[in-house]
């Protein structure tokens, strides 16, 4: 059974992995816990009312742990109530695969694709810098997700989101010829790319001290200037694709330390902001019944959203 099944009232028994943890005060003084548990279909809230020091100590992010619950509905969502659990013995063989999400493109498919728009840029500044980052944090590249939880928050999800965007952009070249294609295909395979830096990794992923203090933005842009000094490469190239990055959330109250400025740093922010909003449409209506509307939606400006019913092929 996956979390994505589960009814309300229904008995729970089976293995989860604990994705984070957090500490509460009931209103009657006593501690309890949050456990935010995983399988490949989503992730759910389970509440555990009694604690004691053991717990504390047994239970941490990235683990796998068999869980005795009960499911219920709190405020138009699905959590569990714990009544027991137990970590998963040495000899058990489960594979923790079976607990995350990932990309809906094998891996090898989004690198050969991704490989065919690098060999697309000619710049030779350009192609030298991303080459040299992409090479750096391939291993990354490849597994991380693109975020902590908001959108494409599962194993791949960097390089899916990246090749995705690169597909939007192709489009919009061919239409806009005036848009400098290799300045903005860089800008895409880099943008995100400091997430390498700023999150701990595809499982359980948390925040860097990196990650916390400075940002994959200027994570990346940093990045960027070290690597071309290293490569003995200057000029306006450097200069144009630092602000890409820097630019592309596309408003200071969104985490970008500069506005766009160029006009592939606007198709760049509105770009991500597509692969991004549709990857929430898809990770919060495809449980959703025709005829109803979702639950409200924090990255969509917390707004619900209505899944028609009338048949779309």
């Amino acid at each position: 059974m996956f979390i994505q099944d589960f009814t309300n009232g229904q008995e729970v028994n089976q293995f989860f992995l604990v994705d984070n943890i957090t500490k509460g005060i009931a209103t009657s003084g006593k501690p309890y816990l949050t456990i935010v548990l995983k399988d490949k279909t989503g992730s759910i809230e389970a509440k555990m009312w009694e604690v004691t020091e053991e717990d504390y100590n047994n239970l941490k992010s990235g683990i796998l742990v068999y869980i005795d619950a009960i499911a219920n509905e709190y405020r138009g969502k699905m959590q569990l109530k714990l009544r027991s659990y137990r970590l998963k013995n040495d000899d058990e063989d489960i594979a923790i695969d079976d607990f995350i999400q990932i990309a809906p493109l094998p891996k090898e498919v989004m690198i050969s694709d991704l490989n065919i728009f690098l060999k697309d840029i000619q710049n030779i500044k350009l192609k030298a810098i991303t080459t040299t980052l992409l090479n750096k944090y391939k291993k990354q590249f490849v597994s991380y997700p693109a975020a902590k939880s908001m959108h494409h928050d599962f194993y791949s999800g960097l390089i899916y989101h990246t090749v995705t965007m690169l597909k939007i952009a192709k489009s919009l070249v061919e239409i806009y010829p005036l848009l400098n294609k290799d300045l903005l295909y860089s800008g895409i395979i880099l943008h995100d790319l400091g997430k390498t830096v700023e999150l701990s990794g595809p499982i359980a992923t948390s925040y860097t001290l990196e990650g916390e203090l400075l940002g994959h933005i200027c994570i990346m842009s940093d990045e960027i200037s070290r690597c071309a000094e290293s490569l003995n490469i200057s000029g306006e190239e450097v200069i144009l694709l630092r602000h890409l990055i820097l630019s592309h959330h596309g408003k200071y109250e969104f985490g970008s330390p500069k506005l766009p400025m160029l006009k592939e740093a606007e198709i760049l922010n509105f770009i991500d902001n597509i692969d991004a909003r549709m990857q929430m449409f898809d990770k919060n209506l495809t449980n959703v019944e025709p005829g109803n509307f979702s639950e409200r939606i924090f990255g969509l400006e917390n707004r619900q959203f209505y899944v028609p019913k009338f048949d779309r092929e």
